[in-house]
């Protein structure tokens, strides 16, 4: 009389540590960890790792699918019943590739794809250091470059007759090597031609197969007005040349800008500062102020205060491929004289016996007191 064991299977989500809750990122994550750490690859005749391995990739086959974990949810594992039993009792060995990636470095089920040998060029970087003038009205210059330029000796090719590379004999063109391991199909990317499925076993003697060799190249730059410190131009494909045929890469040119001697940037705004003598401030004065473009005149009111800013219109910097420009604003400062003649202090003395002027402290502006209430 023979009998017949019941085996109880355990709980999917137990299986793989997750709430009946969880969502297809969750489940995909937690697959991924416990794959990682029972695959037959890592645990090499360790049957109790495998059998781990088959039951998370079951569970994982199950839950991932919403049709059957809906049927799961409702009926337990007689809902399911044969959706991993006969045949491929693993998890679709396509989502294999998506889960796992590169991560054991060869490709899991699917066909594969060669590699292709073209590549695009490199991009390339050249720091410019231009006058603060050229940064606000623009500048046209040319500038010398070492990029990487099709061999013309092989035009590109990397063969020495002109013929191109050969097709790989160890992967017959496919840029992979396929082979079984247990129930894996597995395709590891070909050591001899590196995945291109193609060889170059007559180099061409000036560029040694690479198909390129590097040399100097002169660019025409145009330096538009209103660009600023650290302002990177970008030449399509003025970069390295790209191997067998492929794209070149772009040239970046990266600009740095003089700091100028007494005007400073803002925006589209430059400010400075003007020394005046204190008769002008109180009488009043027409004074010249250096711009970018020339001298201009400048009226100075009467009673005008020290730090008193005045805004000359469309004296700044021109706006970046538009139209219009910033302000020039103009900083006056009283100039005190340290040294004076006895004749220039008498006068200053009668002048300030006819002027009183109370020495008492002012009140704090609003970014005072916000300055003390912080600190």
């Amino acid at each position: 009389m023979s009998t017949t064991a019941n085996v109880t299977k355990a709980d999917y989500y137990e299986v793989l540590s997750v709430s009946r809750t969880a969502s297809d990122q969750e489940l995909k994550t937690a697959y991924r960890k416990l794959a990682m750490q029972y695959h037959p690859d890592r645990n090499p005749g360790d049957h109790h790792a495998e059998e781990k391995f088959k039951e998370c990739s079951e569970a994982y086959q199950v839950l991932s699918d919403p049709d059957k974990r809906a049927a799961y949810d409702r009926y337990g594992h007689a809902g399911v019943s044969g959706a991993g039993q006969a045949g491929n009792p693993f998890v679709d060995f396509q989502d294999l590739g998506d889960i796992f990636g590169d991560l054991f470095g060869f490709n899991i089920g699917g066909t594969g794809r060669k590699q292709s040998r073209a590549q695009k060029g490199r991009d390339l970087r050249y720091d410019q250091t231009i006058e603060f003038e050229d940064a606000v009205f623009g500048k046209e210059t040319e500038i010398t470059i070492r990029r990487m330029e099709a061999c013309t000796d092989c035009r590109g090719l990397g063969t020495a007759n002109g013929r191109g590379p050969a097709t790989c004999q160890q992967c017959q063109g496919r840029g992979q090597v396929r082979y079984q391991q247990g129930f894996f199909s597995i395709a590891r990317t070909c050591n001899v031609c590196g995945g291109t499925g193609s060889v170059i076993s007559d180099p061409c003697k000036t560029c040694r197969g690479d198909g390129r060799v590097e040399r100097e190249h002169t660019i025409h730059v145009n330096i538009p007005a209103g660009v600023e410190d650290g302002t990177r131009i970008r030449y399509h494909g003025e970069g390295d040349a790209g191997r067998a045929g492929g794209p070149s890469g772009d040239l970046y040119i990266a600009l740095t800008v003089k700091p100028h001697k007494f005007f400073a940037r803002d925006g589209h705004d430059l400010h400075c500062q003007i020394p005046i003598s204190f008769s002008q401030a109180a009488l009043g004065a027409e004074i010249t102020v250096p711009t970018l473009e020339g001298d201009a005149a400048l009226k100075v009111p009467e009673g005008t205060q020290s730090g008193k800013e005045f805004r000359m219109r469309n004296k700044g910097v021109p706006y970046l491929n538009e139209h219009g420009r910033g302000d020039l604003i103009v900083q006056v400062v009283v100039h005190t004289p340290k040294k004076l003649t006895r004749v220039q202090k008498e006068l200053l003395r009668q002048l300030g016996e006819t002027m009183t002027v109370e020495n008492t402290p002012t009140e704090r502006g609003l970014f005072g007191r916000m300055k003390e209430m912080f600190s």
